[in-house]
């Protein structure tokens, strides 16, 4: 049954024609308890959502529309394992893998629990090795730099956390990450490291992956080169991947290959090996609570009734903003210097997840899914695009999300941004009318010629809606709830929106093309198969080369 027959999705349509007339400063002045209603409490975060277009009738509205989904059903289904990738016929199990309880979890009888437990008690182990010392390079020399080779969530999960959680690495290792297959970034990465003290970890689930093969084979050639020894590469080579085989024959033996499972995507990887570098940069330890934040999450997600389930709100208010009110993309905006990459993070985790255009049936999509997801560090993004999201025609959702503490607290400093963080929420809802703005010209003194020229463009309309999550500080628990909660986001919205949120069909097309292209590309034969504008820029390219 297409969602837009159920009796809650047209009753929301309708609500939405009702709503678009409203402004949040009206809510706000109508309804004193406003944010008390509106706004979750959690051990590590607040989520506040009472400035957005909704009241207690969109709410329940919304909620309505999850039960019709069978959202709660199908939430089971993810936990228990059952095959809810069904394009590609897989269990979603990355939420297994911080599983604290440790309780068995059986998948075609087979207890993952114990997989899970035996590949984290050997990244323990080998954790611990490379950080004492103990494990060394073919010199005999101690590992001082790690070199992560993937790309997609085998690179930008684990980056983005390590980055997020400087403050607490100790610094006995250096952590880089390779993931473009332009030669610019290895040459740049590989340049000032000494090739005797460089760990690689290869992350591929299927050790296939071109542009990580090609990067991988370069970091293998690199190496050779300085130890003239093809045996080397089992002293600075480890794997992640589910193809053993592949990676045996690359040079890495088989006590140094990090189990990847198919139940696990890549978007959602970082909780397993795939996070191995999160455990060399901030010791085993850090990245156990990092497990045990999500593990928090992933129960009150489990046991939270959904009318104040923080991440089932989250999506029920994406859907509301894009599919019934028209926002086409959302801005995730942390003001917290070291969460400077959560926003491409994010960009992938739900574009990748949820920028389909056919249900589950593979029938056309009738309304709008997932938005377009962009954004930038808080303070960065004011003197850069908050013209438009204040006062352009086209209304951007946006996250807000900050922390109470800050990781490095320099006096003065964190009162200012965070005096910036407020005061953009408030300014996006409240905004400023004409009247207000001729006043205020006015009683400074303008001349009346001035204040005609000046006011229609001063004018802010407000009613922008924004989400503000506060943490309490940014650590790896709180860390872990907090990419949980998003990851949850965005099952329930693909629930919701009856699309399969754990395919990546689009990310297939072009490189498949591509791999026919560089074939080309080598040989000089162009394929008359191409439309002109391709066949004449390649012979533009080979032309121009040569």
């Amino acid at each position: 049954m297409s969602r837009t027959s159920l009796p809650s999705w047209k009753a929301l349509l309708n609500h939405a024609e009702k709503t678009k007339q409203s402004h949040l400063n009206q809510l706000f002045a109508e309804d004193s308890q406003r944010f008390n209603k509106f706004s979750i409490k959690l051990p590590t975060l607040l989520l506040d959502y009472s400035k957005n277009l909704v009241t207690e009738e969109t709410m329940a509205k919304l909620v309505a529309l999850a039960n019709e989904c069978e959202l709660e059903t199908w939430r089971k289904k993810m936990f228990d394992g059952e095959r809810i990738n069904r394009t590609e016929d897989r269990a979603v199990l990355h939420t297994a893998l911080r599983n604290r309880t440790k309780k068995p979890l059986l998948l075609d009888g087979i207890n993952i629990t114990d997989q899970i437990e035996s590949t984290l008690a050997k990244m323990k182990n080998f954790s611990a090795k490379v950080r004492e010392g103990h494990w060394c390079g073919y010199s005999g020399k101690r590992i001082t730099d790690v070199v992560n080779i993937g790309v997609g969530g085998s690179s930008l999960g684990p980056q983005m956390v390590t980055e997020a959680l400087k403050q607490y690495s100790d610094n006995s290792l250096n952590i880089h990450y390779v993931s473009n297959v332009d030669g610019t970034q290895i040459a740049d990465v590989l340049r000032p490291l000494n090739p005797e003290k460089v760990l690689f970890i290869v992350s591929s689930k299927t050790f296939t992956t071109i542009e990580t093969m090609i990067n991988a084979n370069t970091a293998r050639k690199w190496l050779i080169s300085s130890s003239f020894d093809e045996k080397a590469v089992e002293k600075h080579f480890v794997a992640v991947s589910a193809n053993k085989k592949n990676a045996v024959e690359f040079g890495i033996t088989q006590e140094n290959i990090f189990d990847m499972w198919d139940w696990v995507g890549g978007r959602f990887s970082l909780w397993s090996a795939i996070g191995l570098p999160i455990a060399l940069d901030l010791g085993y330890d850090k990245f156990i609570e990092l497990l045990e934040g999500a593990h928090e999450m992933d129960l009150h997600f489990q046991q939270t009734p959904l009318r104040n389930n923080a991440p089932v709100i989250l999506a029920l208010l994406s859907v509301w903003n894009c599919t019934f009110l028209g926002s086409q993309s959302q801005a995730i905006l942390p003001y917290d210097q070291p969460l400077h990459m959560l926003s491409a993070y994010m960009q992938q985790a739900e574009m990748e997840s949820n920028g389909k255009s056919v249900t589950w049936d593979g029938n056309p999509v009738e309304y709008s899914t997932v938005p377009s997801i962009w954004g930038e560090l808080g303070i960065n993004g004011q003197h850069a695009f908050y013209q438009y999201l204040h006062q352009s025609n086209n209304v951007v959702p946006a996250d807000f999300i900050g922390s109470v503490e800050s990781v490095t607290p320099i006096k003065g400093h964190h009162e200012t941004l965070m005096a910036n963080f407020f005061a953009q929420t408030q300014a996006l809802m409240s905004g400023v009318n004409e009247e207000q703005v001729r006043a205020d010209l006015k009683a400074k003194g303008r001349v009346q010629s001035y204040i005609d020229k000046v006011a229609p463009h001063k004018v802010h309309k407000g009613n922008r809606p924004t989400n503000t999550l506060l943490l309490k500080r940014l650590e790896p628990r709180s860390l872990g709830s907090l990419i949980a909660l998003y990851e949850h986001k965005i099952f329930v919205q693909g629930i919701i929106l009856q699309i399969c949120s754990f395919d990546q069909w689009g990310v297939e097309l072009g490189k498949g093309l591509a791999n026919k292209i560089e074939v080309e590309l080598h040989n000089g034969i162009i394929n008359q198969g191409h439309d002109s504008s391709t066949r004449e820029l390649i012979k533009y390219y080979q032309s121009t080369r040569a």
